[in-house]
């Protein structure tokens, strides 16, 4: 049903009936005639009968009412109304019986359906085309003789208004639309119409979905048609998100509401304010499909995405996650180029490590060796003053201190000895400790090889293939086959277990 415009809406004329002052004269004479029956006493048919033939002579023509229905009946090709007046308080301040009486009925309910594209049923708001009756036996009622189905379509699209309006008002209308996309959509929860067409034609693609353990699909009934249908779908909701918390103590990742093809009229049940505001508050994503195309209902207005048909919600659940497993398929790869980015920067890094080490390690024995040919050199020329100047010495004393000088020459001899001596012993243990030094960060280096890692009992998880390292629990799954690489070969072996830190 298309959503209807107040534009299009009648507005209706009460005709009042016309009394000219002959006939007024006329009702005063009756009522000053009338005064001198309140001491007789009539059979109630009697007065009734009166009673009726008031109402036809005020009441012989024929006005537009506006009024609710609140029940509708049928029997004998003949509609039995019950209509009522409400104030704004929903309280009801008038009512009476109405009867479309069956020569008339089928041409009236015909050209309503045909203009609003929905049967007649109770809770609608109407413009009747009325005339007053009153039967002895079987008490007052109006006689429908036509109803305008243009002011029925006016007051629906008001109320349709009224509820965006107030669903923009609260901020509910685009509040479930503000949600984050699920990533992988494991469990859904589907509500619509048991064994509907619609339900059919999602479940047969559903069960081919599930079948592969991508997906979960939980099913909960509820009418969809009808005045209970709100509050039916509204408990199937509910029921559905605690029943479901209370199995696997989390959400869903997706709540589905779908329903097939049928009549357009039955659209109308789903515009409800509760039911929209309780699809809007959802806490994960709701996905409705309801079967129309041009058409829209308060749901389509408040959901996370909205499609035509129950069909495209399973296609759309599908290709969601075809496009997930495609892109987890090139995890690997990345990983893959990622480790090997890692290790050839590892490897460049160790390689100016080990070329700094070296450096460093010949540049200082390059200087010890220096320090150490310049300090033999100034011990030799040291020695070599001390000398001349000894002799110098011992040719002027010779004579008179001749023991003396042999005694200082023994002991410069015997000090440039020991001075040399460890002066070497330091340089030789400067160039050891610089060795050993060398040989330990070498000895580090090489620790970090691969094939050493492996050579002390570690080992490297692949995949089936060989191609791929695993690194995580997240890449292993139950029953997977993978290898253990050793040192000297690998072997193939089966997850049967996972636990995560």
């Amino acid at each position: 049903m298309r959503k209807p415009t107040l534009s299009n809406t009648k507005q209706a004329q009460v005709l009042a009936p016309a009394k000219d002052l002959a006939t007024l004269e006329a009702e005063l004479a009756e009522q000053e005639h009338s005064l001198e029956l309140e001491d007789t006493v009539l059979r109630l048919s009697d007065y009734l009968a009166a009673v009726e033939m008031v109402i036809k002579q005020t009441f012989d023509h024929r006005v537009w009412v506006k009024a609710e229905i609140r029940n509708l009946s049928s029997k004998g090709g003949h509609y039995y109304f019950e209509l009522a007046e409400k104030d704004d308080d929903g309280k009801v301040v008038a009512s009476c019986r109405g009867n479309l009486w069956r020569f008339k009925a089928a041409r009236v309910l015909a050209k309503f359906e045909r203009a609003t594209g929905m049967p007649l049923d109770r809770d609608l708001t109407v413009l009747l085309k009325v005339s007053a009756g009153f039967h002895a036996q079987y008490g007052f009622s109006l006689t429908i003789e036509d109803i305008d189905p243009s002011y029925t379509l006016g007051d629906l699209a008001r109320q349709y208004a009224e509820m965006v309006d107030r669903l923009t008002g609260e901020g509910l209308l685009n509040l479930n639309q503000q949600l984050p996309v699920p990533f992988d959509i494991e469990h859904v929860l589907v509500i619509a119409p048991e064994k509907a067409a619609g339900l059919g034609d999602f479940q047969a693609d559903a069960d081919r979905l599930a079948s592969t353990g991508a997906c979960h699909f939980h099913y909960y009934n509820a009418t969809f048609q009808g005045n209970h249908a709100p509050s039916e779908i509204r408990q199937a909701i509910v029921s559905a998100q605690q029943q479901f918390y209370g199995t696997y103590q989390r959400l869903p990742d997706l709540l589905v509401i779908i329903r097939g093809g049928g009549a357009v009229g039955d659209l109308a049940y789903l515009n409800d304010y509760e039911l929209a505001a309780l699809v809007a508050e959802q806490p994960i994503p709701v996905w409705v499909g309801i079967g129309h195309e041009r058409d829209k209902v308060i749901l389509d207005e408040v959901a996370y995405t909205s499609f035509d048909t129950p069909s495209k919600v399973i296609a759309a659940i599908s290709n969601h996650l075809a496009q997930l497993i495609a892109q987890t398929l090139q995890y690997p790869a990345q990983i893959k180029q990622a480790a090997l980015r890692q290790l050839t920067m590892a490897e460049q890094k160790t390689a100016r490590q080990l070329s700094q080490i070296q450096s460093q390690t010949i540049g200082r024995l390059t200087a010890l060796q220096k320090d150490s040919d310049y300090e033999w050199r100034s011990i030799q020329q040291s020695a070599q003053r001390q000398v001349k100047q000894a002799v110098r010495l011992t040719k002027d004393l010779r004579a008179q201190t001749q023991v003396v000088a042999y005694q200082q020459s023994a002991k410069a001899g015997t000090y440039t000895t020991n001075y040399q001596e460890v002066i070497i012993k330091s340089a030789r243990q400067q160039v050891i400790q610089t060795r050993r030094n060398s040989e330990y960060l070498r000895d580090i280096v090489l620790l970090h090889r691969p094939s050493r890692v492996l050579e002390q009992g570690y080992t490297m998880l692949t995949d089936e293939t060989g191609e791929h390292i695993l690194t995580s629990c997240q890449q292993l799954y139950p029953e997977q086959s993978i290898y253990i690489v050793l040192k000297d070969g690998k072997a193939k072996a089966r997850i049967s277990d996972i636990e995560t830190n």
